[in-house]
């Protein structure tokens, strides 16, 4: 699947090839960072922590639709 962002009529590719749409849960803002939970369904959740510049240069708030780009060399696997 390729991620396709529209943005001022014209579409952004990125090299993420991990990406989750979802719904914007709640926003809390600190005096740096804030803190993102976005709502993927199914009662899953993502959090991601970004600068409060950000956020708001985004315009993020409770209800904005948003993908959650994931991009990681490595994803650990730990059990008990």
């Amino acid at each position: 699947m390729k991620a396709k962002f529209f943005q001022e009529e014209k579409y952004m590719k990125i090299s993420a090839r991990n990406f989750l749409r979802g719904k914007v849960k709640k926003v809390t803002h600190g005096s740096v960072n804030s803190e993102i939970i976005v709502d993927l369904g199914s009662g899953v959740e993502i959090v991601s922590i970004i600068t409060k510049e950000s956020a708001n240069n985004l315009k993020l708030d409770t209800g904005s639709a948003v993908y959650a780009v994931i991009k990681a060399s490595n994803i650990m696997i730990a059990t008990d």
